[in-house]
């Protein structure tokens, strides 16, 4: 058999292996419920938009039937940008308290800080093994720095740590070590769920051979499109980074004064005013109920001064906030309570699910247990495994064309061209099983230190052990 020299190596493909539905994967068979995991961060304190868009939705899907939640401080991603021991620790205790104070329990989810999951750096250096440099260099985080730099004449990668170049990598093992289903992010995070995706399913390709001992579930980005934003006490998006949030603690005093502070324009009581538009009327509308809103609408229209109107969301939001500032200082009184709390829901959560399931990657990349090995077979191994009978995978490119692999053990022998559709594929991959390569040299390279005598005589002997099966039938 004739064939070209081994084609493009720098290509990414994205392996797609055809798994039959019977043949589930064992990260399948052992989840009942579908896992959503959340990660929080520990910067700043928290305030209104945070409760309103992330913390107040993610309590009430915890409670939702049929699902394992998983909710982590994400302590070690806080490290690339703040280098302040004490912010770090204080952040921490603050986040934990304030979604503790909201509702949410510790004994229905799993609440842990990522610090406390030691398997998630190892997984992390299992990841960073199988990742692309080249997929890690289109991260947005990183392209964005990258651009800064360029923008005032620095070197490429002039104050970019290392850290902030391999985030991605440490999501996805935040994501892939519990094998998570879905993970709710805001738009400008989807791309990190696709690299999670992309590594594990590179893992599960590289270790988990046959298809039965995949090793990671493929996570989906859940992006709530209606996730609200508040407006900030200047009308813009209320945001740390333009000093207009409000606190979602402070004091009663404080939240009044806040409140009190809400841009608004010159219109004076008794004229109608619009609530297009109106941060005031947005932030109501967020903690009112439905009948609420329509009044305070009603309101508006009717001239309601702004004096009122600010007393009347003061009082709305005090009222489903005042329950939940007196459990919050309780809690930020007593900082020991919330370690015990997140030691505990680590220290679970390790037993149950993170453990064992570093254990099997370690088993899969090949960190076993010594005194394990086969002494007497050792030597015949390598010739067993060269003797093992070929096989193909077929598989989807990025690009939308259809390839073929031949390999024997974990060597590629034959990598194929793209073919326009699978069932062209599956004819070629057919006929080679028959022994007839035709005119298509073409259309096949050789793997990296493959001869053609190999190749012929693996074909060889995949033909014979098809003989081998038919007449064994007969």
């Amino acid at each position: 058999m004739r064939t070209r020299g081994a084609g493009k190596r720098g290509r990414r493909r994205r392996q797609l292996e055809c798994v039959p539905t019977p043949h589930r994967t064992q990260a399948a068979l052992r989840m009942s419920k579908s896992r959503v995991l959340t990660g929080i961060t520990t910067s700043g304190t928290p305030h209104l938009g945070n409760y309103v868009g992330a913390i107040r939705p993610a309590i009430a899907a915890s409670h939702a039937p049929g699902v394992e939640s998983f909710y982590f401080l994400a302590d070690y991603h806080s490290l690339i940008k703040v280098q302040d021991p004490a912010r770090v620790q204080r952040s921490t205790l603050e986040i934990a308290a304030a979604w503790l104070a909201c509702g949410l329990a510790p004994d229905k989810v799993w609440f842990y800080r990522q610090s406390d999951i030691p398997e998630i750096p190892e997984l992390t250096w299992l990841l960073t093994c199988v990742a692309g440099k080249g997929l890690l260099n289109r991260a947005h985080a990183y392209k964005a720095a990258v651009d800064r730099n360029r923008a005032e004449g620095e070197d490429d990668d002039a104050a970019i740590s290392a850290g902030l170049f391999m985030y991605p990598v440490l999501m996805a093992a935040d994501i892939l070590l519990f094998n998570a289903h879905k993970v709710p992010v805001g738009r400008d995070q989807v791309q990190h769920i696709e690299m999670a995706r992309d590594f594990g399913q590179r893992f599960n390709h590289l270790y988990g051979e046959p298809a039965s001992r995949a090793y990671f579930t493929l996570p989906e980005a859940v992006v709530e499109e209606q996730v609200a934003t508040l407006p900030g006490l200047d009308g813009r998006k209320m945001s740390k980074s333009y000093d207009n949030t409000i606190p979602l603690f402070a004091p009663r005093g404080e939240l009044k004064k806040l409140v009190a502070g809400i841009l608004t324009d010159s219109r004076a009581p008794g004229e109608a005013k619009d609530t297009e538009g109106s941060a005031l009327f947005q932030l109501y509308q967020a903690f009112a109920s439905q009948d609420e809103t329509a009044a305070f609408a009603r309101a508006f229209a009717d001239g309601i001064g702004w004096g009122d109107a600010k007393q009347a969301l003061f009082e709305r939001i005090d009222a489903e906030v005042a329950p939940m500032r007196e459990a919050y200082e309780a809690l930020m009184a007593k900082p020991g309570e919330i370690e015990a709390i997140l030691r505990d829901g680590a220290a679970r959560l390790r037993v149950r699910h993170a453990t064992p399931m570093l254990q099997r990657l370690r088993e899969a990349v090949g960190l076993r247990d010594l005194s394990q090995v086969p002494v007497a077979n050792a030597r015949p191994a390598k010739k067993d495994a060269a003797a093992a009978t070929p096989v193909f995978k077929q598989y989807r490119d990025a690009d939308g064309k259809f390839y073929f692999k031949l390999m024997q053990g974990e060597r590629v022998l034959l990598q194929s061209t793209g073919f326009a559709s699978p069932r062209d594929a599956g004819q070629r991959i057919a006929a080679i099983k028959q022994g007839e390569i035709g005119d298509g040299a073409s259309e096949f390279s050789l793997g990296d230190g493959v001869t053609d005598e190999e190749v012929n005589a693996a074909l060889a002997a995949f033909v014979a052990a098809q003989l081998d099966g038919e007449s064994g039938k007969a």
